[in-house]
């Protein structure tokens, strides 16, 4: 007897975006197609049906020709409406996202996302008490604690390696070309605040699932933004004004499920030049030893073998800091981060159960953004209420 196998037909939604393309449909969604899917516990293989979805049609056409993928449509009202489509898939500008997850869930289809979920937090909420009443499966987008230094980082918290955490620190950010001279690596809305762009909005989300992924609940917010950048050029090669923040710095105080404090810092920035392993790195430091994590990488430290420098600046530093660090091995095959949480919600949707990433989650991540845009405009540190439906 053969065990069933399952179709799940997804709507892929701004595909012609760069995240969406490379990560999610290029990375994620063929490779999970082109392998002929994936077996669950009890047998059944479950198979993707992409869609793809946008307002350039030669562009999807081209995709979809280039992909093989059968189906393609600009009219994302019809594709939500039809009744074979399981799953619709957002990775559209943020100012567009809302109205649609809104018209998805209501017509009863699941629902991924790329984050931020909205542009303020009150319509964020309203996403998540939609997606509470209408009984769907919704995640969104929590690549970063799939990705395989991260998920050493947390083995190491798991397992008591740090002792008492005492504070973490992350470091993001490139230089993104301003497009006069080089083409930007970044499409020209992520830098117009009406357009929904700004590094608060684009990263504090991420930051929020990060820090309570590894560490714990974020209690509180104090942040300075900047727009180093005040002029660019566009896709066009027309120069306009920057009107977001292109840099973020922040302080958070944090709380561990245990009940310990413990300070992050985090610098965001599209105006910085890269002196580290990768392109964004996180350090915690705890009573018993500290680590660093990157994408892929995690080395540590532990107390017993934690040198002990002497501060003299009349002499040279002979030591090598970096050498007397140890790589934490993964011991396991880590896969693509988006395609790994991917593969996760898709057994949710199948089982019917809830995501461990959704929209409450989400709705935290536009929060943390939210307050931390008004910390840096007042000047202050402000506490982070808890949000409840």
């Amino acid at each position: 007897m053969g065990f069933e196998t399952k179709t799940i037909r997804i709507a892929m939604n701004g595909i012609t975006g760069r995240m969406g393309y490379r990560q999610h449909l290029l990375r994620s969604i063929l490779p999970i197609r082109d392998a002929g899917g994936f077996t669950l516990e009890d047998g059944t293989k479950v198979q993707v049906e992409p869609i793809l979805v946008g307002r350039n049609e030669a562009k999807i056409r081209e995709l979809a020709e280039l992909h093989k993928v059968s189906e393609w449509s600009t009219d994302l009202d019809a594709v939500i409406a039809d009744p074979t489509v399981d799953i619709v898939f957002d990775a559209s500008m943020t100012s567009l996202r809302a109205a649609t997850l809104k018209k998805a869930m209501r017509a009863g289809k699941h629902i991924f996302t790329e984050k931020p979920t909205a542009e303020t937090l009150e319509e964020a909420i309203e996403l998540a008490q939609i997606g509470k009443e209408s009984g769907v499966t919704a995640g969104v987008v929590h690549d970063k604690l799939y990705l395989p230094g991260l998920v050493k980082l947390r083995r190491l918290v798991d397992e008591g390696f740090f002792g008492r955490i005492l504070s973490i620190r992350g470091e993001f950010g490139y230089w993104v070309f301003e497009g006069d001279v080089q083409a930007a690596q970044r499409p020209s809305w992520n830098y117009r605040k009406e357009d929904g762009g700004g590094m608060t909005t684009d990263m504090f989300c991420h930051w929020n699932y990060v820090l309570e992924g590894i560490i714990g609940k974020v209690k509180s917010v104090n942040a300075k933004t900047a727009t180093h950048i005040p002029a660019r050029w566009d896709e066009a090669g027309k120069e306009y004004k920057a009107t977001a923040d292109d840099a973020s710095y922040g302080i958070f105080e944090l709380e561990t499920p245990g009940g310990d404090d413990v300070i992050g810092q985090i610098n965001s920035s599209w105006a910085v030049r890269v002196y580290r392993d990768e392109l964004v790195e996180f350090q915690i430091d705890g009573t018993h030893g500290s680590a660093v994590a990157g994408l892929n990488k995690c080395v540590a430290q532990q107390r017993a073998h934690t040198p002990k420098p002497v501060w003299n600046p009349d002499l040279p530093v002979t030591e090598s800091f970096r050498s007397q660090w140890q790589e934490v091995p993964a011991n396991a095959e880590l896969d693509n981060g988006f395609k790994l949480q991917w593969e996760e919600f898709l057994r949710d949707v199948v089982a019917g159960r809830e995501h461990r990433f959704g929209l409450l989650s989400a709705a935290r991540g536009v929060q943390l953004a939210e307050l931390g845009l008004q910390s840096s405009a007042e000047r202050r540190t402000i506490d982070i209420p808890e949000i409840t439906l």
